[in-house]
C-alpha cells in the first residue's frame, strides 16, 4: 500500500511561481514511477510530469516543457514540481500519482494505481 499527500498548492498572479510536494510513504517497489497530474473544471485529467526512478528520466507534457521542473529527493520519499512562468491555463488540482509499471505513455493516468487526494492551484490573469 503507497499513500500519497500532496501540498503546496494556492493563488498566485500570472508568471509567478509555486512548489509542490507530494509526502509517499509505504511500499516503495510500488512507486517506480511517480509524476503529477492535474484537472480543470470540465476537463479530461491530463499528465504534466512524470518520474522514473529506474533510470531517472522525466516526462514532461507539451504545455509545461520548459516552465515546470519534476525532481524527487534520493530517499524518494518526496516528489517535488516547481512551476515557473504559471498561467491562467494551468489552473487546476493537481493529483501525485505513482505505480509500478507503464505500458507505454506515461501519462495515461489508467496505469496509476495510487493517488493523492489533490492540491488547488489557482493561476489569475
Amino acid at each position: 500500500q503507497v499513500q500519497l499527500v500532496e501540498s503546496g498548492g494556492g493563488s498566485v498572479q500570472a508568471g509567478g511561481s509555486l512548489r509542490l510536494s507530494c509526502a509517499a510513504s509505504g511500499y516503495m517497489y510500488s512507486r517506480n514511477y511517480m509524476g503529477w497530474f492535474r484537472q480543470a473544471p470540465g476537463k479530461q485529467r491530463e499528465g504534466v510530469a512524470v518520474f522514473y526512478f529506474g533510470s531517472g528520466q522525466s516526462y514532461y507534457g507539451d504545455s509545461v516543457k520548459g516552465r515546470f521542473s519534476i525532481s524527487r529527493d534520493n530517499a524518494k520519499t518526496t516528489l517535488y514540481l516547481q512551476m515557473n512562468s504559471l498561467e491562467p491555463e494551468d489552473t487546476a488540482m493537481y493529483y501525485c500519482a505513482a505505480t509500478d509499471v507503464i505500458y507505454g505513455d506515461p501519462f495515461m493516468a489508467g496505469d496509476y494505481n495510487y493517488w493523492g487526494q489533490g492540491t488547488q492551484v489557482t493561476v489569475s490573469s
